[in-house]
């Protein structure tokens, strides 16, 4: 399995922020090709001090070249262009395969 997992620092705005994303980003990025599964939370929280992100979302596909495909999508182009839109802190976008472990 392949991970895209996206971190959103502190918006200007967090009430726009939720709804917007919620209620317009939401439906469009879920649209990708190839996407298994998807989480996201408004609820961040650090193990010592304060969170630097406000929410995170992860999505996950079968592998790198699936994710690739996805994001290159005319549905993974909509989901990225939008970003501008809710996102006024920024966006940090990272991914990586997964390494399950079971005990």
């Amino acid at each position: 399995m392949h991970k895209l997992l996206v971190l959103y620092p502190q918006p200007a705005d967090p009430d726009h922020f939720r709804d917007y994303y919620v209620t317009k980003h939401l439906p469009l990025a879920i649209q990708m090709p190839g996407l298994l599964a998807w989480r996201y939370s408004f609820d961040i929280a650090a193990t010592g001090g304060e969170a630097p992100y406000f929410a995170v979302f992860e999505a996950d596909f079968a592998d790198a070249a699936a994710m690739t495909a996805g994001r290159e999508s005319p549905e993974g182009q909509r989901a990225g262009a939008d970003v501008p839109n809710y996102a006024t802190g920024g966006v940090v976008i990272l991914n990586y395969p997964v390494q399950d472990g079971a005990r």
